[in-house]
This record gives C-alpha cells, sequence and structure tokens, in this order.
C-alpha cells in the first residue's frame, strides 16, 4: 500500500476519533486485531464485505506508522 491515508480517516465524530477504514465504521485496530487473532486477509474481506484487499492492507500501514511514530520517554523522579 503506497498511501493509507486514501483509505484511513480519523474523525472525532465516528468512533470517537478511531482510526477508521474511510466510508465505514471498521476500526483499523478491529481489522489490525483480526488479523493478530489468526484471520487471513481473504477471510476479512469475506467476513466484512465493505473492506477490500487494498483497505486491510491499509490498515497495516497505517498501524505500521503509528509504531514507528511512536516514542518512549523515560520518566525520572526527583
Amino acid at each position: 500500500m503506497s498511501d493509507w491515508r486514501a483509505r484511513i480517516v480519523i474523525d472525532p465524530e465516528v468512533l470517537v476519533g478511531k482510526p477508521i477504514v474511510r466510508g465505514t465504521r471498521l476500526a483499523v485496530e478491529f481489522s489490525s486485531n483480526l488479523l493478530a487473532q489468526g484471520w487471513t486477509e481473504a477471510d476479512v474481506v469475506r467476513s466484512y464485505p465493505g473492506l477490500t484487499r487494498e483497505d486491510v492492507q491499509a490498515c497495516l500501514s497505517y498501524a505500521s506508522a503509528a509504531l514507528r511514530a511512536e516514542r518512549v520517554y523515560r520518566v525520572v523522579a526527583d
């Protein structure tokens, strides 16, 4: 997937702002969790006809980008 931004949107009015697949109420978190449970891309698309193969790939690309941008800082107590 070259750019997940064409398929993944964040709208505070939908699912309290969780990233979703454009035109659906299916969260990136939900589809990624299905894959983590062992579902195949084909299983997801078959079970959720509103999703395409490209949507599932966009969810993975979004998750990857979010993890790449994540930063962890050590907090030093006084």
